[in-house]
């Protein structure tokens, strides 16, 4: 099946809105390129709009997603009652028969003696075989912390892939929520200063793809210095809130020489209070 054929089929099947299709790629150039079909989704913890913890449901949409890899935030790992004290990003993987890297923000000695800690973070699953995973500090604002100020801590995620022989690294964030943008811009600082290290001059191409939740609007001044190296996808329709979405604050983003677009999508689910976004990318070689 075309990738255009089954782009179609699958947005029609999960209700996406989004951008028109665009037309097919020439022969030539799907021979030097590697289709990838990639999603972001902030899982709140497994609870819908309706603040019902129910993973049979986001499994469900995930699935219908048929994405080859997905950043998700706001992943409980042994967290507490309203997650069931489950491993969301294991259960998830086992259940969509994908690879996981898990990486948490928040990580605290378990409730109970003997129990597995409790921990809270971002998580890629992958259809791929993940070479490689790191868990990067970025500047943090902590919620556990009654005093915080803003301080290295772990939570940005990055795994490395082999996707048809290509090596790919996928990043997957979640920037800070508050109004105030200074913790987002140092986040953004050091974002930019993790992925220029892996595609420092002198190496072979890097392909780079960013998924996340930024909790902010794409033309907000703080996320600008991200769009010098990086593709904003637009998806076509908001992602925030899932029961009348007003504001786009989800986001995949990719390398601008080393990944093209083909086209990308809003699911209409109300299975978590966000929507994700779906891309069919194309990995160049």
């Amino acid at each position: 099946m075309s990738l255009r054929r089954r782009t179609v089929e699958v947005l029609i099947a999960a209700g996406l809105s989004g951008t028109a299709l665009a037309p097919p790629a020439s022969a030539a150039g799907q021979e030097h390129t590697v289709p990838l079909r990639v999603a972001t989704y902030n899982i709140h913890a497994g609870a819908g709009m309706d603040n019902v913890f129910d993973l049979d449901r986001q499994t469900a949409e995930l699935r219908s997603l048929d994405a080859d890899v997905i950043g998700l935030q706001e992943v409980d790992a042994h967290w507490g009652t309203r997650s069931e004290w489950r491993d969301l990003a294991g259960e998830l993987a086992e259940r969509l028969h994908m690879r996981v890297s898990f990486a948490p923000i928040y990580s605290l000695g378990p409730v109970t003696p003997g129990a597995p800690r409790r921990e809270f973070g971002v998580a890629v699953l992958s259809r791929y075989r993940i070479v490689s995973a790191e868990n990067h500090e970025i500047t943090r604002l902590s919620t556990q912390d009654p005093n915080p100020v803003p301080a290295p801590a772990p939570g940005f995620g990055e795994v490395v892939l082999r996707v048809q022989g290509l090596p790919v690294h996928v990043y997957v964030t979640h920037l800070d929520y508050r109004g105030d943008p200074s913790v987002r811009t140092a986040q953004v600082a050091d974002t930019r200063r993790i992925m220029a290290e892996d595609s420092a001059p002198g190496r072979q191409r890097v392909r780079q793809i960013l998924l996340g939740d930024f909790n902010a609007a794409p033309t907000a001044p703080e996320l600008a210095p991200l769009w010098e190296e990086l593709t904003d996808i637009e998806p076509g329709a908001p992602t925030y809130p899932a029961q009348d979405p007003v504001q786009r604050i989800d986001y995949v983003a990719v390398s601008k020489d080393s990944v093209g677009v083909r086209d990308a999508a809003v699911a209409e689910t109300l299975a978590s209070d966000h929507r994700p976004v779906v891309a069919d990318l194309l990995l160049r070689r």
